[in-house]
């Protein structure tokens, strides 16, 4: 005998499970957009627009976020962007567009420290994605890969130190993935700044990105 999942009822209505769940999740969004107010002049240095806005609010709220504080940098924001358009002008959701994501970072002239890699590939500082529509679709993608997940939510006390954020999303319908994402979450400056572990034990995720057909 097969079993379906029971639907969800809602008053006098009711709903396969699926789109039960897709429910509860914007019902979430718009309460967290209650509970977390952020000034518009600060939530705008964090994305350049509504949708990464809205993920950076998912990131930094999550309940299995390990920081007690991430700011927006405007910086950050810009050099998502600029990276976004790389990718959607490509066709590709790869880090090593231009140069490793840490180096895109220092040439746009943020300060990593000096134990952030400098290798070709060295990433420390970036998630990508590329074919989710939302900011939950793609916060429940990045949540389900380890790697994105352990720097994301500082799982790592590599990636704890980490304070600052900024997001970009971009939509170009010509594009093979249509939709890009590009997060950048990296430590902000500080004079003389060192790791305190071991310096073989930095993490490096530069082969692991995000990508779904469309």
């Amino acid at each position: 005998m097969d079993f379906a999942p029971s639907p969800l009822i809602l008053t006098n209505y009711y709903l396969p499970l699926s789109e039960a769940l897709g429910f509860m999740s914007k019902l979430y969004i718009i309460i967290l957009l209650f509970i977390f107010p952020v000034f518009a002049d600060e939530l705008d240095q964090c994305g350049n627009n509504k949708q990464a806005r809205l993920l950076v609010k998912l990131i930094s709220t999550d309940k299995d976020q390990k920081r007690t504080n991430i700011r927006c940098n405007s910086m950050l924001t810009e050099a998502a962007e600029d990276k976004a358009e790389k990718m959607a002008e490509l066709g590709l959701v790869m880090h090593n567009l231009g140069g490793s994501p840490n180096s895109r970072l220092r040439e746009a002239g943020y300060k990593l420290p000096e134990h952030y890699g400098h290798e070709f590939n060295s990433n420390q500082v970036e998630a990508i994605a590329g074919g989710y529509s939302d900011a939950a679709e793609v916060w429940d993608a990045f949540k389900r890969s380890d790697q994105h997940r352990t720097h994301l939510l500082g799982d790592h006390e590599f990636y704890l130190e980490q304070d600052e954020i900024g997001v970009a999303f971009l939509k170009k319908w010509e594009s093979p993935h249509v939709e890009y994402w590009v997060v950048y979450l990296a430590k902000g400056y500080q004079k003389n700044q060192s790791y305190p572990g071991n310096s073989n034990d930095i993490p490096n995720k530069s082969l692991f990105i995000l990508k779904q057909s469309k």
